[in-house]
């Protein structure tokens, strides 16, 4: 069965995947989605995109039914931005704030993950302990803990692109153990990480879904989009 649709190459529990379904789910765009098994990753997404790490959209024109040329977006962060460019009912693209914004994804995915990866395969990485590692970690965790201080969201009173690019991020430190995070003097991040792990359009990021093989029916994510007015 084909579609028109834009198709969206996922896995559920990757961050940066599930920060590009958070963008096309605020931005209120269907796709196909072909959640995929980071093992035995299918020929047609490494034929389109050889580096093999998801997300992965492959932009359809659907006035003629075609990929447009070259329309490949293999990065979280462009997916978000290319979907918010889209649409954008929410307001997460606020232009005021869009230099923070996009200097706080940079510190997340720079700074931040190094120490967060590490952190949580601290048996791979024995050049520090993981209590050292979670303690670099927590250089990011106090920047975002002194703009909740002030502020609902990390930019103000409401969602940014800041927030949906930052949280799957955050959760993850938050996971490897989930008793020191909560023990940590950061109330208002905690508070944030909790109202967005109960928030609709996550709890809908997060669905699972079965992997993707060649001849199924075309899997629409979202199947229906949920009025947040």
């Amino acid at each position: 069965m084909t579609s028109s649709l834009h198709r969206l190459y996922s896995f559920r529990r990757c961050p940066y995947a599930m920060r590009a379904r958070l963008g096309l789910l605020f931005a209120e765009l269907q796709v196909e989605l072909r959640e995929i098994v980071l093992k035995n990753k299918p020929a047609q997404m490494l034929a389109i995109s050889p580096k093999g790490t998801v997300p992965v959209l492959q932009v359809f024109d659907a006035t003629v039914d075609a990929i447009v040329d070259g329309a490949v977006i293999e990065e979280s962060r462009e997916i978000m931005t290319w979907a918010l460019e889209q649409q954008d009912p929410q307001g997460l693209v606020d232009t005021k704030v869009l230099d923070q914004a996009n200097a706080l994804i940079e510190q997340n995915d720079n700074e931040f993950k190094h120490w967060l990866d590490r952190y949580k395969y601290a048996d791979r990485h024995l050049e520090m302990t993981q209590t050292e590692y979670r303690q670099r970690g927590e250089v990011f965790l106090q920047v975002l803990e002194k703009l909740l201080a002030k502020n609902k969201y990390l930019l103000g009173d409401s969602i940014s692109i800041a927030d949906i690019g930052i949280m799957p991020f955050v959760r993850q430190f938050a996971h490897v153990d989930r008793d020191i995070f909560y023990s940590l003097p950061y109330p208002n991040l905690q508070q944030w990480l909790q109202h967005w792990l109960e928030h609709p359009l996550f709890l809908q990021a997060m669905i699972k879904f079965r992997p993707w093989q060649e001849g199924d029916d075309v899997m629409v994510f979202p199947a229906s989009l949920i009025d947040l007015n």
